[in-house]
């Protein structure tokens, strides 16, 4: 797979479990999926910067963001 792929991956299944971690705390749950979804997300981002050679900046992820949309829409 690759690493630009698992970073954008693991970016958005972190982003999405922002809002069901805060939607399990204001109603008094446990979030276990969210905890689940923030491990999944935070281990490709981490697997991603492993096996990129470079590595990425934080200036570099949007570009890696549309670049990886754009490849997969065409």
């Amino acid at each position: 797979m690759d690493p630009d792929l698992m970073l954008v991956v693991g970016l958005v299944v972190a982003g999405f479990s922002i809002p069901s971690i805060m939607g399990a705390l204001a109603d008094g749950r446990v979030p276990r999926a969210a905890s689940i979804a923030v491990l999944v997300g935070g281990g490709l981002i981490a697997l991603a910067v492993n096996q990129n050679p470079i590595g990425y900046k934080i200036e570099d992820i949007p570009s890696v963001f549309v670049e990886v949309v754009g490849r997969y829409i065409n």
